[in-house]
């Protein structure tokens, strides 16, 4: 655990620091708030701090509420450890958003407990962190791919057409399907079908771009959002992950499996187009139907037009 000592005394942090050291804790001093503010900007920054009230710069109830206001995750736990004494204290402290209050001069062992309820306190709001980001990703996430879900991609979708419409961006949508994956099921085992899922999965994320949102829109269906992409960048998305996909048979540990996918793509400027999330599945779908009657392992784009038509590109 990093603990900031925040004194303008430095006799006082060299007490401390020689204390807290000898118990195993990680020391950052600050002579004053101002330094001790610049450091909790950094990434890595310490959860707990040790506080003087009357500090240059900015006070250490200044610095309180400071912390409490722009800082809200993770917790930093906040003890003054000053001379001020009385409850009138105590209350502005704890008030200004400090969690303990210790008057010098200290008690080490006093010190020393306080501090493990610190530890217990950041660990326990670290690990209720931890499993709301689990619920957040059950809950927007397909269990096998890791992708968004269904759901997840919908509401990926409508805010990325709100953008569009803002700033009057183009829009892409590529429909991806395997080919002949119910064979696949038939003959390996859906374990072995799951892998190849997976393992599309994963190609799909190295082929596109970080804000790309790509989703499991059903079964062996995928939807990947493409943000200010037109035609050509859909196409040479589209050709890029199916020629990937082929190049190599995927290795599921025990077979060898050939896998090619169909895509089907469109795209709008949502700004000059009248289209919703599900005018663009249509089009896409529509799209993927034609990949799939041609032959298979091909992309076929439509553009979406204004009038709910399509047309072939």
């Amino acid at each position: 655990m990093k603990i900031l000592v925040a004194d303008d005394s430095e006799m006082t942090r060299m007490i401390l620091q020689g204390r807290l050291t000898q118990w195993g804790y990680k020391i950052v001093n600050a002579s004053d708030g101002q330094e001790a503010w610049d450091i909790l900007q950094r990434k890595n920054r310490p959860r707990i701090i040790l506080l003087d009230w009357m500090m240059p710069n900015m006070n250490g109830i200044e610095l309180c509420k400071r912390v409490r206001q722009k800082i809200k995750e993770p917790y930093i736990y906040i003890i003054l450890l000053t001379a001020k004494k009385g409850k009138g204290h105590l209350i502005e402290g704890m008030e200004a958003g400090a969690d303990d209050f210790i008057s010098k001069p200290f008690d080490p062992h006093v010190l020393k407990v306080r501090l493990r309820a610190g530890t217990r306190i950041t660990k326990l709001q670290d690990e209720l962190i931890a499993a709301r980001e689990e619920l957040r990703i059950q809950a927007t996430h397909d269990s096998l791919t890791q992708l968004f879900n269904r759901s997840a991609l919908m509401n990926m979708m409508t805010r990325e057409l709100s953008r569009s419409q803002r700033d009057g961006s183009s829009v892409g949508i590529l429909m991806v399907d395997i080919d002949y994956f119910k064979s696949i099921n038939d003959s390996y085992g859906h374990l072995v079908g799951d892998n190849v899922l997976e393992k599309l999965a994963v190609q799909m994320k190295q082929c596109t771009r970080r804000y790309d949102a790509i989703g499991r829109y059903g079964g062996e269906e995928f939807i990947i959002v493409l943000p200010q992409c037109g035609e050509d960048e859909i196409v040479r998305v589209a050709e890029r992950l199916r020629q990937t996909v082929c190049n190599q048979p995927y290795d599921t540990g025990i077979n060898q499996i050939p896998v090619t996918i169909s895509v089907g793509a469109t795209w709008a400027i949502p700004s000059e187009q009248n289209c919703s999330e599900e005018d663009l599945i249509r089009v896409a779908d529509t799209a993927l139907y034609a990949a799939k009657h041609q032959g298979r392992n091909r992309t076929v784009v439509y553009k979406f037009i204004k009038d709910n038509q399509k047309e072939k590109k």
